[in-house]
């Protein structure tokens, strides 16, 4: 299987996780008020949205922020998510953590082993390596678990919409804007898209697109605005496009942010496979590129 198919298996078996999770207890209010989630790439995400999930009770660090401002986790209790568990500024950090929790799917890994408990991430997957989908998924949900309580609902109507509004024509220069609980999902979508295409894509927050972003966007350039449709974004669309811009805009009829946030993950990634299929991929663009994955491995690793 090449890793293509194995990025599209990996998204249809999201359903059967949806299905089947088991959320984990919720932290109390005061007990959010000193945790801090910790992560890199997609786990970054995840962190991200227990974060906004929280109501920014509970903060979300970047590790090698921890390890050079070790202040930062005086205190605290840190949970550090890595699905492989080697990542290792997260390692490093952990170190320094006395009350820490890996949140991965290895158990035996460095991390498992260096922090003082594990919440062990269960799920199948096409054990191919290829761009992250259902690990995001399974990782985002147990880190918003801990800090709200939430039921998912109608998985297969959100996964058919997602479908029906994600055959977006990746263009040019691709930007994609989020808020409180869609920015994080901003990122992960244009981590899909350097992973599976190499495209030159950006996530910025909504309000500060129109600050910063917008001065480098060229006319033919695609922009995805995950938010609901309001007078603020029906204004912003209207000038994007009188820029020449192309101009998404997903929508669910959902009510629930959890299920808001489920459907934009489905559309970010389905976005990048119906992509990579319109240009007859085989592999994602990180497997090809091995020059740059050796970069890349060399410091995660």
């Amino acid at each position: 299987m090449n890793t293509i198919d194995a990025f599209e298996k990996d998204i249809y078996l999201q359903l059967r996780l949806l299905e089947n999770f088991i959320p984990q207890k919720p932290l109390a209010e005061s007990v959010q008020k000193r945790t801090i989630f910790c992560g890199t790439g997609d786990s970054m995400a995840s962190a991200m949205l227990a974060e906004s999930f929280s109501d920014c009770r509970a903060r979300a660090l970047d590790p090698l922020d921890a390890i050079k401002n070790k202040n930062l986790l005086k205190g605290k209790r840190v949970y550090f998510v890595s699905i492989s568990g080697n990542t290792i500024s997260n390692i490093r950090a952990a170190k320094l953590v006395k009350d820490s929790t890996a949140i991965t799917r290895n158990d035996s890994s460095r991390l498992a082993m260096t922090c003082k408990n594990v919440i062990r991430l269960d799920y199948d997957d096409s054990q191919i390596l290829t761009s992250g989908s259902i690990g995001f998924a399974s990782s985002m949900l147990a880190c918003i678990s801990l800090v709200c309580k939430f039921r998912i609902q109608n998985t297969k109507n959100l996964f058919e919409s997602a479908k029906r509004q994600s055959n977006i024509l990746l263009k040019n220069k691709v930007y994609v804007l989020g808020n409180q609980f869609t920015y994080p999902l901003a990122m992960y979508a244009a981590a899909k898209m350097f992973e599976v295409l190499g495209t030159d894509a950006h996530y910025e927050r909504l309000e500060q697109f129109s600050h910063m972003g917008v001065f480098s966007a060229k006319k033919g350039d695609t922009v995805i605005i995950f938010e609901e449709k309001n007078a603020h974004n029906k204004l912003l669309v209207s000038n994007l496009k009188n820029l020449g811009l192309r101009v998404y805009q997903p929508q669910t009829n959902q009510k629930s942010k959890i299920n808001h946030v489920i459907f934009y993950m489905f559309v970010s990634q389905l976005a990048a496979l119906n992509n990579a299929k319109r240009k007859h991929l085989s592999d994602c663009h990180f497997v090809t590129s091995k020059k740059i994955r050796k970069a890349s491995s060399d410091m995660i690793y």
